[in-house]
């Protein structure tokens, strides 16, 4: 395969991870992992956030990872992986790079610390030590109303300076931001957008593509708003997005993956809508919100 720097563009799918009875729904995975691999996604993200990666122990990481790669194998697909790592001592997450560093993956995603809110010159720090050591080329993740800290882009252009932080996926403070990131950043240096409801703008803008959760649902519509606007097609990738621009709003009514999880249980790809605490299942009022808009486009589709 070629390197992650290559390979993150286009559409990435940030992969729930599915539960029953408390342990990890080995069935739902892989049939989720087929259906996906079917579709015009160009990568996945686990155990992040949509993949609720903090409440997951080590060995159900490691085995998330596995069966993952064990049916892209099967169906002779094979996709890049980034594994999402999150924490706030640099040391700890060294000790992480080391234990997944002959994981089948091909980069790792890494937020922000959290909490702490470090300066700038901790945070260059932080990544670098992490960039330094880690066997696989990272991702960098901004999303400063989680951790409550912004990478700001002159700390973003200094690390995108190092052999080893390939991109970023934006979740950042503002539009402005991230269209000066977008010019000033190194041609080779890949950003894509986090947010969901931001998709089309950041496309746009100029981004590489998205690590979308929202493209759990109508994959195959975001991949084509990607697809018109490579070509040159603002128009059509508009009408395509006016089709799922709802669907951002919906799907994050409530924390997600609560949410995304109830329509994919609703739908049959997996068997439970579980989520672990300290994040709960949908509302009832919401619940049947989303039964409506699967009907409706149920309707749609026939």
């Amino acid at each position: 395969m070629t390197g992650l720097r290559d390979q993150l563009h286009g559409l990435w799918l940030p992969l729930v991870t599915p539960f029953r009875d408390g342990r990890l729904d080995e069935v739902s995975l892989r049939r989720l992992t087929r259906h996906y691999c079917g579709q015009a996604v160009d990568g996945f993200i686990l155990g992040a956030t949509s993949g609720e990666g903090m409440t997951l122990r080590e060995a159900e990481l490691e085995r998330l990872v596995a069966i993952v790669r064990d049916e892209m194998a099967a169906g002779r697909k094979m996709l890049p992986i980034c594994l999402g790592l999150s924490g706030a001592d640099t040391s700890r997450l060294q000790d992480r790079l080391d234990e997944t560093a002959d994981w089948p993956i091909d980069g790792y995603l890494i937020a922000s610390p959290y909490y702490l809110r470090p300066s700038q010159r901790g945070l260059l720090a932080h990544f670098e030590a992490l960039a330094d050591h880690a066997a696989w080329p990272i991702a960098l993740y901004n999303i400063p109303y989680r951790t409550s800290v912004n990478i700001t882009n002159q700390t973003l252009l200094r690390l995108a300076e190092h052999r080893n932080i390939v991109g970023l996926k934006d979740c950042g403070a503002s539009r402005e931001q991230s269209i000066a990131l977008l010019r000033d950043r190194p041609k080779d240096f890949r950003v894509l957008t986090g947010e969901d409801a931001n998709y089309f703008e950041a496309l746009t803008d100029g981004a590489d593509g998205g690590i979308v959760l929202s493209a759990h649902v109508e994959t195959a519509t975001f991949a084509v708003v990607h697809a018109e606007l490579q070509r040159g097609n603002r128009d059509a990738a508009q009408a395509r997005w006016q089709e799922v621009a709802e669907l951002t709003r919906l799907l994050f009514t409530e924390p997600s993956p609560a949410p995304a999880k109830y329509w994919l249980w609703r739908c049959g790809l997996i068997d439970s809508p579980e989520v672990r605490l300290p994040m709960v299942e949908v509302s009832s009022e919401l619940a049947a919100t989303i039964d409506r808009e699967i009907e409706r486009r149920m309707q749609v589709a026939a």
